[in-house]
C-alpha cells in the first residue's frame, strides 16, 4: 500500500510542477505577445501607410496566440485530472 501512495505523491508532484512551469511559460508567451502588439499598434499610428508591422512580427503574433490557447487546454486537462484526483483522495479519507 505504501508504493501507492508514494506513486500517487509522485504524480501529484509532477502535476504541480507542470501546472508551475505552464503557468510561468503563460506569463512569458503573453508578455511577449502584449510586447509585440503594442509594436505593431505604434508601428500603425506612426506609419499608416508605410505598410505597419513586418510580416515575421505578424507571423510570431500568431504564433504565439495559438501557443497560448494550446497551453491553456493543456492546463484546463490538467486541472480536471488533478480534481479527479483529489476526489479519489477524498474517497480514500473516508475509507
Amino acid at each position: 500500500m505504501d508504493d501507492g501512495f508514494e506513486l500517487l505523491e509522485e504524480k501529484v508532484r509532477k502535476a504541480a510542477e507542470t501546472v508551475r512551469r505552464l503557468r510561468e511559460e503563460k506569463q512569458a508567451a503573453e508578455r511577449e505577445r502584449n510586447q509585440l502588439q503594442h509594436r505593431l499598434e505604434e508601428s500603425q499610428k506612426a506609419g499608416a501607410g508605410k505598410g505597419g508591422v513586418s510580416p515575421a512580427d505578424a507571423r510570431r503574433i500568431e504564433s504565439l496566440t495559438q501557443e497560448l490557447k494550446l497551453m491553456q487546454q493543456e492546463r484546463d486537462q490538467i486541472k480536471k485530472r488533478i480534481a479527479s484526483l483529489l476526489e479519489v483522495l477524498k474517497g480514500l479519507e473516508s475509507v
